[in-house]
């Protein structure tokens, strides 16, 4: 298998994907406790090719959850710890000069890895957040004038903490679209958190690692496994009825665009293989909708001052719209006619 981005990895099978990605789950949970749901849409959201926002308060495992990802991806990693003072070339590199040639060079940033953790990055600048948005949807960026391109596969995993308004920056709506899904992680039960606790007994130093399941050129052939999975139309369908009725939704300002709608489909279909399936089901795409879509939307200020949320907003749109048959109902019906 080669790891030459321009050349077009040979897709893995709907089972060996699913298998694969079991293994992934399987040692990222034994240093990530109490996160399983998480870490999962997470893994999905990579295998449609996404970028991920884990937005919650510090101290739940995120950070260790997403170098755990990249170690067991194969996946270089970096992190960038965001700060008002942070520039876009601590994060996309810049040209320095070079006293041996007498010319100036490129020096890579940090975006230049498998898998960037970009930490509280609502404590960054908008403008150094922007630096992210060409990378992330793109593969590449554009340093005085010239385009440099990121490795393949390249993501992004970002954290955000929401309790804390003093000195952050709130992410533009263009930058929240970039990311396919937003996660909570919440609090662990008290036999997760006591799991937590004996695990750093038991090998008695801070920092938890994982070892590699996979390497980068076998997670492009399972991405291109994930893309060889047909979506019926009846299933796509259902994916733009969830969001046209974001956008008509009496609390909601504006609602999700065609990338969110899309970014349900991919994300519900990568769901699919990772359960073995090389279908799409209409609970897929349910047990997706809130975190791909609600942090595409906007509030009225209405919603807001009555303490309506987002979430609350798309857990009742998949209650109300009616989602279509299953396969199962519509093959049987096909027989019996």
């Amino acid at each position: 298998m080669t790891d030459d981005p321009a050349q077009a990895p040979v897709p893995l099978a709907v089972d060996e994907v699913a298998r694969r990605s079991d293994e992934i789950l399987d040692v990222v949970g034994t240093v990530v406790v109490g996160m399983a749901d998480a870490v999962e849409l997470a893994l999905a959201s990579i295998l449609a090719g996404g970028h991920v926002l884990f937005e919650d308060v510090p101290g739940l495992g995120k950070t260790l959850a997403a170098r755990s990802l990249a170690s067991a991806l194969g996946l270089g990693f970096r992190r960038v710890q965001c700060t008002p003072d942070l520039l876009p070339a601590d994060i996309t590199g810049s040209f320095v000069y070079a006293p041996a040639t007498n010319d100036f060079v490129f020096r890579r940033g940090p975006v230049f890895t498998g898998l960037l953790l970009a930490d509280e990055i609502n404590r960054t600048s908008p403008k150094t957040q922007s630096a992210l948005l060409e990378a992330m949807a793109e593969g590449q960026v554009s340093v005085e004038g010239e385009s440099f391109a990121l490795p393949s596969p390249f993501h992004v995993i970002a954290t955000s903490n929401p309790i804390e308004y003093e000195g952050t920056y709130a992410l533009p709506e263009a930058q929240l679209d970039r990311f396919m899904v937003r996660l909570a992680v919440g609090y662990p039960d008290r036999a997760g958190e006591r799991r937590v606790l004996l695990a750093r007994v038991e090998r008695r130093h801070e920092v938890a690692g994982v070892d590699a399941v996979v390497d980068a050129p076998t997670l492009r052939a399972m991405q291109a496994g994930v893309e060889t999975v047909y979506v019926e139309p009846d299933v796509a369908g259902y994916c733009v009825d969830l969001a046209v009725a974001t956008r008509e939704h009496r609390s909601v300002q504006v609602g999700a665009s065609p990338r969110g709608s899309q970014a349900l489909m991919l994300v519900a279909r990568a769901r699919a293989v990772m359960a073995g399936r090389d279908f799409v089901t209409p609970e897929d795409v349910k047990h997706v909708a809130v975190p791909v879509l609600a942090h595409r939307l906007s509030l009225t200020a209405q919603a807001w001052a009555g303490g309506m949320t987002a979430t609350d907003v798309v857990a009742s749109i998949v209650r109300e719209v009616a989602g279509p048959p299953t396969v199962g109902e519509r093959s049987a019906a096909a027989a019996v006619s």
